[in-house]
């Protein structure tokens, strides 16, 4: 089994600011203000997170400003060091790295600010949390292939990046529920392909030039499974193959209509900053928030109309 290297984790950030109208400051203490940290400005699904949770402080008259971390850990957690001075009522946070940005987390925790996560996590210090579980995402993929793959088939799978709890837990919900259950299918080739589209592309390139039969690709994410069928389309191996992402993003409700690709689950963005929202609200209310769980949703030829625009 081929395995490549990851990547240093990617990393982005977003500084919000948000004034409670009419309220003069924040139950929870603090300034009145709200630290939006994105891991990444450019990213479909957290540009989507960002966005949504954008329009719910909108609709309370808050306002809204965004700092980008441009992919780099140690510049987020600059930033957050710079937002602390100003001692904000709460902090949204996706990490560019989960390790690295602990002892700003617990920071904050000493200073007395709520810090509520999103999509991906730190490692240590306290926080509530929207979220969904990426073991469910796997499980669904997993299932999905178990149940479609031929006797004997073969496989390969581009993950996010080593160490990325979403990564990790949605490559094990597959395993679990494919390649464990399934002893005939085999798992050829095994890349962290780093949620990038050009990596996924390049990767399954090399794997169409090693190997003469693939019949899935499974994939962390759909950004990742439009690299793979641009790849399969270039090399005119597209046909038959069974391709699985997640996230339902715009391109993959399309690709599943065209029958390019097989699933996709859905990660609902929405529904996550919908549970942000409430838990940044409840924060600056002095309440101590419990962690809102986001179900993931498979969609196939069979429903994508319903999700489809």
């Amino acid at each position: 089994m081929l395995r490549k290297k990851a990547l240093g984790a990617t990393a982005a950030l977003a500084l919000t600011v948000m004034a409670l109208a009419g309220c003069g400051g924040s139950a929870g203490g603090g300034s009145g203000t709200v630290i939006y940290a994105n891991y990444k400005d450019g990213d479909g699904f957290t540009d989507t997170l960002r966005d949504e949770f954008k329009a719910q402080a909108s609709s309370t008259g808050w306002q809204v400003e965004y700092l980008d971390g441009k992919n780099d850990g140690n510049f987020q957690i600059d930033q957050l060091n710079e937002a602390l001075e100003k001692k904000p009522s709460a902090i949204v946070l996706l990490p560019a790295d989960s390790a690295s940005i602990v002892p700003t987390v617990q920071k904050a925790n000493e200073m007395g600010i709520p810090i509520v996560c999103v999509n991906r996590f730190p490692d240590g210090g306290e926080y509530s949390k929207s979220y969904s579980d990426d073991l469910e995402a796997g499980r669904m993929q997993g299932e999905f292939m178990a149940a479609r793959l031929p006797q004997g088939a073969k496989v390969v799978y581009l993950k996010g990046a080593s160490g990325n709890a979403a990564a990790e837990g949605r490559w094990e919900g597959f395993k679990k529920y494919c390649l464990d259950k399934r002893s005939d299918v085999k798992l050829l080739a095994f890349a962290d392909a780093n949620w990038s589209t050009a990596e996924a592309m390049k990767d399954m390139s090399l794997w169409l030039d090693m190997f003469p039969q693939i019949d899935g690709v499974i994939c962390g994410n759909d950004g990742m499974a439009m690299g793979a069928i641009a790849a399969l389309k270039g090399a005119g191996r597209l046909s038959g193959v069974l391709i699985s992402g997640v996230d339902a993003t715009g391109d993959a409700l399309a690709a599943i209509k065209t029958g390019e690709m097989a699933q996709t689950v859905k990660q609902d963005a929405a529904g996550q900053a919908k549970g942000v929202f409430s838990l940044v609200q409840q924060s600056m209310q002095g309440q101590k928030p419990d962690n809102v769980l986001v179900p993931y949703t498979s969609i196939t030829r069979e429903n994508v109309s319903q999700f489809a625009k």
